[in-house]
């Protein structure tokens, strides 16, 4: 059985137990019921750790069963991420260079490709940190999951030991430019480290200056949606720190900066007339949609946040500051209503954020589920490999044009930090709306309506 069908297997057993049609179970999820179906059924598997959390709590799932549910999904993600990255090496141009007369070696240049090739093998540790519980044939996979990846680390070493890196060459993703590429390197904490390894992980790279008395720079993992509406999800910093500097977050962090309440409603400024926006896309093509039209979120916005331990002990979170980069007058743009109208049974429990207070502060706020009582989150929190975190923030603001972005503190043996969570090294972005012309789409008439 593979860590697909092993995942699809819990997910059956948890819905046949609970009762609930797939219907009802996709309304609550905010997804298609064929797609559930298809989760159910080992055809797919969920992009994001969030929808795997919202179904154990929709199927009433125990707090042991819940764990099995994130360790089978952790071990399906990293086996697809393994099965994606084994195509890559290509063995043909390794033999044929083999062939041919080796050149004089150079001794100082084999020890470089070994660092390069720990990234390979973080998908292994990572998701095996959660098997100690487990049968056997899940140790045998996770065995399997680390072996692929030290096959792609070592024919990366052979490349790089018989081709030899240029030292004088930039790192991949170094640039001119003022792209994520070339953010990534200049302000990294991996800039006295080999090339490879700099170069592996550019998203882990991108920081934000640090402010105020924080305890080191903001190490970026937090990532952008992508542009088909999943989260783009950062890979593993390295866990060691350059000699004089803070420790780098021993976390990978996915940001969903596009989430809709309960799948639908939500509101977007733009300055185009009501004849030159596209259709209102559905949440997943939200960004793409965003992007097209130049709309940024009127009036609120709700970020969700994913965080994954990446090192083999656990991380301690211990509180979310809000920092508001720039406050202007709200644009007279339109407003984009993205529906006419909707509702959900689930109001999932969130941290607030008043854009407006001269000093905004993340206030825990307790949710609902078809009626039955959510906590709200509470600091600090525990965080590994083996149990993801998902943090909601809300922000809403009726005065302002503003840039903003959070600072999430933690704390592990390695030591604490901060851990800026932002849209991919730029800042969130939302705007008040009050007193703009608002439009709806009409799905008759197949245009904008006032």
């Amino acid at each position: 059985m593979s860590e697909a069908e092993d995942f699809a297997w819990l997910m059956r057993e948890l819905k046949e137990r609970c009762g609930l049609s797939y219907g009802v179970l996709a309304r609550r999820l905010h997804t298609s019921t064929s797609t559930l179906h298809r989760y159910c059924s080992g055809d797919a598997l969920p992009a994001e750790f969030a929808v795997v959390d919202r179904f154990a709590r929709a199927c009433g799932a125990s707090a042991a069963e819940a764990v099995d549910l994130h360790r089978a999904w952790l071990l399906a993600d990293a086996r697809r991420r393994a099965g994606a990255a084994e195509p890559r090496p290509a063995p043909e141009p390794v033999q044929a260079v083999a062939v041919a007369p080796a050149p004089t070696p150079e001794p100082d240049r084999e020890p470089e490709p070994a660092a390069a090739a720990e990234p390979a093998v973080v998908v292994g540790p990572a998701a095996a940190a959660g098997l100690r519980a487990r049968p056997s044939w899940y140790r045998r996979r996770a065995a399997a999951v680390a072996a692929a990846g030290l096959a792609a680390g070592a024919v990366a070493v052979a490349l790089l030991a018989v081709t030899g890196p240029d030292p004088g060459a930039p790192s991949a993703g170094a640039g001119t430019g003022g792209g994520a590429g070339a953010r990534g390197p200049s302000g990294s904490a991996a800039a006295g480290q080999p090339p490879a390894e700099a170069g592996a992980a550019p998203p882990e790279s991108a920081t934000g200056p640090a402010t105020g008395s924080e305890a080191g720079p903001a190490t970026g993992s937090a990532q952008p949606s992508a542009p088909g509406g999943g989260p783009a999800t950062a890979p593993a910093p390295s866990s060691a720190s350059p000699p004089g500097r803070a420790p780098v977050a021993p976390l990978k962090a996915a940001v969903r900066s596009h989430v809709w309440a309960a799948g639908c409603d939500h509101a977007y400024l733009t300055e185009r007339g009501p004849g030159s926006v596209a259709p209102p896309p559905v949440e997943a093509d939200a960004p793409a949609w965003a992007s097209a039209q130049r709309a940024v979120h009127a009036g609120s916005q709700i970020v969700e946040v994913t965080l994954h331990g990446t090192g083999g002990g656990a991380v301690v979170l211990e509180g979310l500051e809000v920092r508001v980069g720039a406050r202007r007058t709200p644009p007279a743009w339109n407003v984009y209503q993205m529906s006419q109208g909707c509702g959900g049974g689930l109001t999932p429990a969130a941290f607030a954020v008043n854009l407006d207070a001269p000093r905004p502060l993340a206030r825990p706020v307790a949710g609902s589920d078809a009626g039955s009582r959510q906590p709200a989150p509470a600091f600090p929190m525990r965080v590994s490999a083996a149990e993801p975190v998902v943090l909601r923030v809300e922000a809403a603001t009726t005065g302002c044009d503003c840039d903003w972005s959070l600072d999430l503190r933690w704390t592990s043996q390695a030591g604490s930090g901060t851990l800026r969570i932002d849209d991919g090294g730029r800042p969130l972005r939302t705007s008040a709306a009050t007193g703009r012309p608002v439009y709806g789409y009409a799905l008759e008439q197949g245009r904008w309506v006032r």
